[in-house]
């Protein structure tokens, strides 16, 4: 389940980029709805990777900082 939703994940942040450069390159503004989903991914990945530096670290303390289990 989670490998779907990463290969998804995946495929809709190249398709966001992809489309980003290829508007950068022709000097054309990007549409509203495409920026936004943009900031969202980007904060979303943001987000999961700072909570699995968090238990990344609470694993070489010792303790878990952030109880995940999966």
């Amino acid at each position: 389940m989670v490998g779907t939703a990463m290969f998804f994940y995946g495929l809709l942040l190249s398709f966001i980029f992809s489309g980003a450069s290829r508007n950068a390159k022709l000097h054309r503004p990007n549409p509203p709805m495409m920026q936004y989903l943009g900031y969202v991914l980007c904060g979303l990945t943001a987000g999961v990777s700072v909570i699995l530096i968090a238990h990344a670290v609470g694993d070489t303390l010792g303790t878990p900082l952030l109880p995940l289990t999966i």
